[in-house]
């Protein structure tokens, strides 16, 4: 099918090469989001005010396609605060300090566990939960605070944070991005993910123990005392307002959490619940439990402290996906959100700004699986030298709709690729957006923990790009 290009898709690639540019020089790229919106709206409508109007309109639309996924973090937020404020989790993760015997065992315990709870919690406030009471069970057995905090780190902010496929906040950025189901990107990811965690923890695990056999670490390694490591700020609780439970009703609740959520696993499972149903069984299971806990330790303070909570929640969400609106209404424009904003202005018989790009790559550039899959990794990679995983899916996404057009193939894969390499690069694991918190809880420098975590991720990377051409 023939494609007709006219100012409006040159303009719109020439925008993406230039924002490429910027992340890779490591500049934010929230101006020239906005600009490059007020610049094709200019081109689509000819009239400044539409095109003035257009850019709020587009923050407008990409709010309303992010306001579900801001909510659901905001909402586990408010929960995890809630369990930090009142105990329950400290009671929930002791025992899991019992496993650990070994540095080899503390390694991986403090990694699966930190996987498990980042998949419902986010990793950020999973940190917190598992350093008061694993760090210190790892130390006693000889793991160096550096060995916790790489687990911490690539467990949580590397394997849980790139698949998220609980809350599904990575998926859905990229999924629209590429114009795909949400349940289509994770199912490609998963694959993708185990390859990538897998290489990369072994791989991270060989340097420790190497490294301790040598003598090159020891226990105290990196580390300082609990004690006087940094730690999360306290939970503010309103006046007169009780924060801690009985040790019997934090027992009931550390049970009673993990059954609901693993209730509303079973209830996924059971109805096919994926995407936007999955999550809204997991925020509105999240929001109740927090409701719960905060009654329950507060008591008659407990309706205004659950507010509280639910604040504390939503300013940490609208904080992490402030800078994500502007880049992600820009790359919205390159699929549906054009048409919806400023009518039928493309050639007839265009299916968007980024389909017609592809389409018409895929008649000048015969592209190759194994080209796609490597440019979708450097892609995701510099996207994530913001410091922001998430920043730069969006654009990881509209690449790899146009790829894949351009190879007939691939285009959950590629789109999960670009995820992974963003996340794992911008995420925490090697530029200190989410580095700093499970440095500052071990008490190792944040720089030592992205130089120790470089070359696992480095080799990760080139394994899973090398699986995803194979799987497309």
């Amino acid at each position: 099918m023939d494609i007709t290009l006219v100012s409006l898709h040159w303009a719109y690639l020439l925008l993406i090469l230039a924002m490429i540019g910027f992340m890779a020089l490591r500049r934010d790229t929230t101006i020239l989001c906005t600009a490059g919106i007020l610049a094709l709206g200019l081109l689509a409508t000819h009239s400044l005010p539409a095109s003035v109007s257009g850019v709020f309109s587009s923050f407008i639309y990409a709010i309303r396609e992010l306001l579900g996924t801001i909510l659901i973090i905001s909402i586990v937020v408010s929960l995890s605060r809630s369990m930090t404020s009142t105990g329950i989790n400290e009671v929930m993760i002791r025992p899991f300090a019992r496993l650990i015997r070994t540095p080899g065992l503390a390694f991986w315990v403090i990694g699966l566990v930190m996987m498990t709870i980042s998949f419902f919690f986010w990793p950020s406030p999973a940190v917190a939960l598992l350093g008061a009471v694993l760090l210190p069970a790892a130390q006693r057995v000889g793991l160096p605070a550096i060995g916790a905090a790489v687990a911490m780190n690539l467990f949580g902010h590397g394997i849980a944070l790139s698949g998220d496929f609980v809350i599904q906040g990575a998926p859905k950025l990229t999924a629209d991005a590429a114009g795909l189901p949400v349940a289509a990107v994770v199912q490609a990811s998963v694959p993708l993910v185990l390859i990538m965690g897998a290489v990369t923890t072994l791989t991270a695990f060989w340097l420790l123990r190497r490294d301790m056999r040598l003598g090159r670490l020891g226990t105290g390694s990196g580390s300082e005392p609990l004690a006087s490591a940094p730690s999360a700020p306290a939970e503010e609780t309103l006046p007169g307002a009780p924060s801690r439970l009985s040790p019997a009703a934090q027992r009931g609740f550390a049970l009673l959490l993990p059954l609901l959520f693993a209730a509303d696993v079973a209830v996924m499972i059971a109805l096919n619940l994926q995407g936007g149903d999955a999550t809204a069984l997991i925020g509105g299971t999240a929001l109740l439990a927090m409701l719960l806990v905060s009654l329950a330790a507060h008591r008659g303070q407990g309706l205004a402290q659950a507010t509280s909570y639910l604040t504390g929640g939503l300013l940490f969400g609208f904080r992490v996906f402030a800078p994500v609106i502007p880049i992600a209404a820009f790359f919205y424009l390159g699929d549906s959100a054009f048409t919806e904003l400023y009518g039928k202005v493309l050639p007839s018989g265009s299916h968007g700004l980024v389909n017609d790009l592809g389409t018409a790559l895929a008649g000048i550039v015969p592209l190759s699986p194994a080209v796609g899959a490597v440019t979708l990794t450097a892609v995701g990679a510099i996207t994530g030298l913001d410091g922001s995983g998430f920043s730069g899916i969006s654009l990881a996404g509209s690449i790899a709709q146009l790829f894949a057009v351009s190879i007939g193939t691939g285009l959950a894969t590629l789109t999960a690729l670009g995820q992974i390499a963003a996340i794992w690069v911008g995420g925490g694991t090697l530029v200190p957006w989410a580095l700093i918190p499970a440095a500052a809880i071990c008490g190792v420098s944040p720089f030592e923990l992205a130089r120790r975590n470089l070359l696992p991720v480095a080799v990760g990377l080139a394994v899973t790009t090398i699986a995803a051409i194979f799987l497309m």
